[in-house]
């Protein structure tokens, strides 16, 4: 070998040696950067949904509902008249009144489809995992108290809307806290946390669970999750476009079919598992206040955990003090403020109340329960049914968690689209969708632990203003109650 040829080999050697040393400098300054990054948004996360914040939730429900004397549990009959009752007749159709317009029971389909995700499976099965079956009695509290916190939100976002040059209606938080409590400052702020999180909870997450459940039903045959992506967000864009009517038309359909299902298989489990019933239901009051020592270190702390666990889990769920659900309640035609109030109580019934506790019952009925192989969330979920169900039990699971999720999806981007419309104008509105398409896209095909806790953030976040404007406006929304209230009693005696 000559001298030449020599030197031009050891040249590239160096250069190839140089090249190696900077990526693998450059890959491990990205990867402590990102460990950062994602280290940091866990601790802001721990923060935000800290006690106080926990406490903040807890503390609105208990204000409203000493200021309305337990409406609630008062008046259960007149609000399951006016609400499940009305399901029983057939409503006019507000196709009449414009392209954007809905009916209030579209209305409350479609808030459901945002809150009946992942959470109503994945939320309970964590909640059971990392507080015990005392969680599911806080989870209750929780949803008692945020029944008339939800109602509050709808009534008084109902109230401030005001009509859409092309259709529809502007409403919800950002009305109420423009408007009613004279602060556009905020209510910019709330738009952009509501655009900004429907991104992450509404999209990114739920479409990652879409194609871990679509991997789970294929089996060997699995899609790339890309191609998941790609098919889901043509779906979801076919939607989508369509406006708030054609959300509302899907999910009229849809929430009331995924959820009878899902309902109609715990409810099998329960038939099934008979007598572990009354020793899940012992467990959940017995742990809602202790935990066995060598599970929970002491009862103080298995107290925290399960209180803890149980408000979060039950905000994730029925998203009260949230505002979002007053955003779509608020684009229903032809309401009293009042009338979507008592939807509102009806929503977080049926969210929490009636799907996360049956849900919990038929986990802890559940042979495999806590699972013995270890599972978390739909894994953990999918044992513990294909101990009773065999393994169709896994199956349906999967194609229940996909099913939540993407009606998640479809309610989430009119919340969005919304927040986005109130701070640009209606020009941004198809461009919010295609980026709202392309994170469903990308949300199938990442890890997305550090989005679910950025996620996490920005809806503790949304909680600040909303909650502040729910309570300096509380006396309008009691006022407003007591009103219909007061006339529907006229109208009965007179009747």
């Amino acid at each position: 070998m000559n001298a030449g040829k020599f030197a031009r080999i050891q040249y590239y050697n160096v250069i190839h040696t140089k090249t190696q040393l900077y990526f693998c400098v450059k890959g491990a300054f990205f990867l402590a950067v990102s460990s950062f990054f994602a280290a940091a948004l866990e601790q802001l996360g721990a923060v935000v949904w800290g006690a106080p914040m926990l406490a903040a939730f807890l503390c609105t429900g208990a204000f409203l509902t000493l200021r309305t004397k337990g409406f609630q549990l008062r008046r259960l009959p007149f609000w399951v008249s006016r609400t499940f009752g009305a399901l029983l007749h057939k409503q006019k159709d507000a196709a009449g009144d414009g392209k954007q317009a809905i009916t209030q029971r579209q209305a409350m389909a479609a808030a459901l489809a945002a809150c009946l995700g992942t959470g109503n499976i994945v939320g309970v099965a964590t909640a059971l995992q990392l507080g015990g079956p005392g969680a599911i009695f806080w989870m209750w509290v929780s949803a008692g108290l945020g029944m008339m916190t939800c109602c509050a939100e709808n009534i008084l976002g109902t109230k401030y809307r005001w009509p859409l040059p092309g259709g529809g209606w502007m409403g919800g938080p950002m009305a109420y806290l423009s408007k009613g409590l004279g602060s556009k400052a905020l209510a910019g702020v709330y738009a952009a946390l509501l655009a900004l999180a429907a991104f992450g909870m509404g999209n990114m997450t739920q479409a990652n669970a879409i194609a871990e459940a679509v991997t789970a039903l294929a089996g060997k045959w699995r899609p790339p999750p890309v191609a998941v992506g790609l098919a889901l967000a043509l779906l979801l864009a076919l939607v989508i476009f369509g406006g708030v009517g054609r959300i509302a038309k899907v999910t009229e359909r849809l929430v009331p079919l995924m959820t009878g299902a899902f309902l109609l298989a715990c409810l099998v489990i329960l038939a099934l598992r008979r007598r572990a019933l009354p020793g899940a239901l012992g467990s959940i009051f017995r742990e809602a206040f202790t935990l066995p020592a060598a599970a929970g270190g002491g009862a103080a702390y298995g107290f925290r955990k399960a209180l803890r666990y149980g408000v979060a889990r039950g905000v994730f769920s029925n998203e009260a003090g949230l505002g979002s659900s007053a955003v779509i309640h608020a684009a229903a035609t032809g309401t009293q403020p009042a009338q979507q109030g008592l939807w509102g109580i009806a929503e977080v019934f049926i969210d929490t109340i009636l799907m996360c506790s049956v849900t919990a019952l038929a986990l802890l009925c559940c042979p495999n329960w806590p699972p013995r192989g270890g599972g978390a969330g739909v894994a953990a979920v999918g044992q513990a049914f294909a101990s009773v169900f065999g393994a169709g039990g896994a199956y349906f699971v999967s194609l229940s968690v996909a099913l939540f999720a993407f009606a998640t999806l479809t309610g989430w981007s009119f919340y969005g689209e919304q927040g986005s419309r109130y701070l640009l104008g209606e020009k941004s509105v198809a461009p919010y969708r295609c980026l709202y398409l392309g994170a469903a896209v990308l949300g199938s095909a990442l890890h997305l632990e550090t989005v679910w806790n950025a996620a996490d953030i920005l809806n503790g976040l949304m909680a600040i203003p909303n909650l502040l404007g729910v309570l300096v406006l509380s006396g309008q929304a009691v006022r407003e109650l007591r009103r219909y209230e007061g006339r529907a009693q006229k109208i009965q005696k007179f009747s």
